[in-house]
């Protein structure tokens, strides 16, 4: 609870202002680690499960298992809604914590629920029930933590701090396939599909202990005044869904447009595309995760470049350098990855798409918190991303593999390219460049304990 002394303790500044900001990134982008483990350990080991909760004799067990990786999304945007009032009118700190251990929970039941040959058909229920719920979590998380990592930031370095908490979000897929990779290297590939992947997922159910704590520590960045002002009744506009959209209407159009083709070329690049190199080096599982962890890890290194280089040229260059090259790449990718056999070639593939989502990813949550002021800013950034993300992103890997089994992947290149490139009219016609934004106005950095 903060303290009438606490409250008003003054800002910090130089390099203790700096220092703060650096634990309340980790504190904060912890959280979104491990929830994101939670969200990719599901894709990691849908391969391995899959028979499990599905008929073996089905052929379209793995369209199944997609399927409910896409259905967890339409949870997306009531956990935004829920989460983001949470956040505006009681802090962002409370609503991360509670969003994470949620999450946590979820990982630990699918961990322990039988089998279909054990249950019957209560096995993919209630898998499908702690996906529901996990997708309502993840809802929360990304709205919430964007909001907070860019509030918590100097204002100098907004886009290189704000920029891990894509460091966490892609951390949180290498984690979940280095986690792969050990469970590959300790036990045969029998055993991994019958229990190794349930491994992976009480790895995070165990791991939000620790990140339950660091988030109860870390500053909350809501001022103690908005916190005031909503405890004495006078602020009732916070975190309302009917001031979202009254008044912040065009944002909120702004944030779905943005996020559009950013999270459909999110979800093509980092997630079909890994899926198209395990399917070419079939006979070689541990060729195919490798070379997927690596360009993972190379994805995640060059999330700060990005933010750094967009607080010298600001955000606006950094988006339309995604647009343009999404639109000119994903025809690439997705026609050479398929065709190549070389370990190394399919990374530089696949690397090279990583770079210029990189343009997108690193900075897109602080685009977002730029957009709305304080009182709305967690609601209004977690629902425009949530039904973009859900409408778009989500739903890519199914729409990819449903096409692919029926020969028609050029569509799915035609899809996201047009897109990509409907967000890109809004970036290059809709978009300012440095110019002053609600951040701006505010203090900049997380101050209350």
């Amino acid at each position: 609870m903060t303290t009438s002394t606490e409250a008003h303790q003054p800002a910090p500044s130089g390099r203790a202002e700096t220092r703060r900001a650096i634990w309340n990134t980790i504190r904060g982008s912890s959280g979104n680690l491990v929830e994101w483990y939670d969200v990719y350990v599901y894709t990691v080991f849908a391969t391995y499960f899959e028979a499990q909760f599905f008929d073996k004799a089905d052929k379209n067990a793995t369209v199944y298992v997609y399927a409910i990786f896409a259905v967890t999304f339409l949870t997306r945007p009531i956990g935004s809604w829920f989460f983001g009032r949470f956040a505006d009118r009681r802090g962002r700190r409370a609503a991360l914590t509670v969003s994470v251990s949620l999450m946590a929970l979820c990982s630990l039941v699918i961990a322990l629920v039988p089998s279909r040959e054990t249950i019957g058909v209560a096995a993919p229920v209630i898998l499908i029930l702690c996906r529901l719920v996990q997708g309502f979590a993840t809802g929360g998380e990304y709205g919430t933590s964007a909001t907070y990592m860019s509030e918590a930031a100097t204002r100098e370095r907004r886009g290189f701090f704000s920029s891990f908490q894509y460091v966490t979000l892609v951390g949180g897929h290498v984690l979940a396939q280095f986690t792969l990779l050990i469970i590959l290297t300790s036990f045969s590939t029998e055993q991994v599909h019958e229990f190794g992947w349930r491994i992976g997922f009480a790895i995070g159910g165990v791991a939000a202990i620790v990140v339950f704590w660091l988030r109860r520590t870390m500053d909350e960045s809501l001022s103690e005044e908005q916190l005031e002002a909503i405890r004495e009744g006078k602020d009732k506009s916070a975190g309302s869904l009917a001031e979202l959209l009254t008044r912040y209407a065009k944002p909120l159009l702004l944030c779905f447009l943005i996020t559009m083709g950013g999270t459909l070329a999110f979800y093509a690049y980092s997630v079909n595309a890994p899926a198209i190199v395990k399917t070419t080096y079939k006979d070689q599982a541990m060729t195919a995760t490798w070379v997927n962890l690596i360009g993972l890890i190379f994805l995640m290194a060059i999330q700060p470049v990005g933010g750094l280089i967009s607080d010298k040229v600001g955000r606006k260059p950094l988006l339309v350098f995604f647009g343009v090259g999404g639109v000119i790449y994903t025809y690439i990718l997705f026609t050479y990855l398929p065709q190549t056999h070389s370990p190394l070639l399919s990374f530089l593939l696949v690397a090279v798409g990583y770079v210029i989502l990189t343009g997108y990813t690193s900075i897109n949550a602080l685009v977002k918190s730029e957009l709305f002021p304080a009182h709305v800013r967690a609601l209004g950034v977690g629902i425009g991303y949530a039904l973009a993300n859900s409408m778009f992103g989500g739903t890519a890997p199914v729409i990819y593999q449903a096409l692919k089994e029926g020969g028609h992947v050029p569509w799915f290149i035609a899809y996201v390219t047009l897109c990509i490139a409907i967000s890109l009219a809004v970036y290059v016609f809709f978009l300012k460049n440095k110019s002053e934004t609600y951040l701006d106005q505010e203090k900049g950095s997380a101050f209350i304990r």
